[in-house]
């Protein structure tokens, strides 16, 4: 394998950090541009001290362009995420996405850049039609006035600009959806620590007994959670032997419902839950979950089943849940 040089942008971020530490230990270098607004350094652990650490708004297309200057590839993965980010500011979503994609590719057009990997999002498909769904399935914004739609309006827009611009000038170019990515320090505004923060407080509130648990939807609605570290691996083969020109999904099958995940993030404090349904929010999904025969072919398989990652990714917020405040 070839030692390169990478960017990533967005690179203190959840699955940017921990890209950044697998690509490290594969003895690549790497530069990381944030604006730290949402990723914290932190996360790249001891690593830091070996990243060249760029702090600047994606938006800024000096910023990103002097970033860009000298790799030999991108991983492009700035953009705002978060349930709660899409409906509070879907104009930030919208434009970090937007100006974020245009500046990359601007960018390693200029620097002769021969490859990008781009993030995109399950969210492209909005309520599939299919479900396990695959990467042909179309993608489609359904509701022009749900801010919801934000976040997967911006990923299918850096997707067409990937195919439609990067690709014809660029030697490489390659996008995959993550499919529900979670872990240790993912943030806060997800189901899974949402959920491990509020049932914790919710348990020393009422030290013995039934916990009520408010959730939104009737739970019934499902997810497949795919944990971090597998994440990366299927990455890893996106990166080293992805297709030009081709859209791999990341995740897992492992389909569960909300209320499960819900009852076994409760049995990790050792307690038993009332589920109580409520509203969901306008544009949810009833059903996610990704066919991940074409990673598979590259070599991808699952090894950290959901009670193996809920354990460690539970733990660490039940731990640091004071970091939310």
């Amino acid at each position: 394998m070839t030692a390169k040089r990478y960017l990533v942008t967005g690179g203190t971020g959840f699955i940017g950090a921990a890209l950044v530490v697998r690509l490290l230990e594969r003895g690549h270098r790497v530069r990381v541009l944030d604006d730290n607004s949402r990723g914290a350094e932190r996360r790249l652990g001891k690593a830091v001290s070996d990243v060249e650490l760029s702090i600047g708004d994606i938006r800024s297309a000096d910023v990103v362009e002097r970033a860009v200057a000298g790799v030999d590839a991108v991983h492009h993965l700035a953009f705002v995420n978060g349930t709660e980010n899409f409906y509070k500011h879907p104009d930030l979503v919208l434009e970090v996405g937007a100006k974020g994609m245009i500046n990359v590719v601007d960018a390693c057009i200029k620097h002769g850049v021969p490859e990008l990997i781009l993030a995109s999002s399950s969210e492209v498909y909005q309520s599939p039609p299919q479900v396990p769904t695959d990467e042909s399935v179309p993608l489609v914004v359904p509701d022009l006035m749900n801010p919801r739609y934000s976040y997967g309006g911006g990923k299918l827009f850096s997707e067409l600009y990937a195919i439609d611009v990067a690709a014809r000038r660029l030697e490489r170019v390659v996008i995959y959806r993550p499919h529900n990515v979670y872990g240790p320090d993912m943030g806060w505004e997800h189901v899974i620590p949402q959920m491990a923060v509020r049932m914790s407080s919710l348990a020393l509130q009422l030290p013995c007994g039934e916990i009520d648990f408010q959730i939104q939807g009737s739970g019934q609605e499902t997810r497949s959670f795919c944990f971090i570290a597998d994440f990366i691996d299927g990455l890893m083969l996106v990166q080293e032997r992805g297709a030009n020109s081709n859209v791999y999904h990341i995740g897992t099958t492992e389909e569960v419902t909300i209320a499960d995940l819900a009852h076994r993030i409760a049995s990790r404090l050792g307690r038993k839950i009332k589920i109580l349904p409520g509203p969901v929010a306008a544009g949810g999904t009833l059903r996610r979950c990704p066919a991940i025969d074409k990673i598979a072919a590259l070599g991808y398989r699952q090894k950290t089943s959901l009670d193996q990652g809920l354990a460690m990714t539970c733990g660490w917020y039940f731990e640091n849940q004071r970091m939310s405040a």
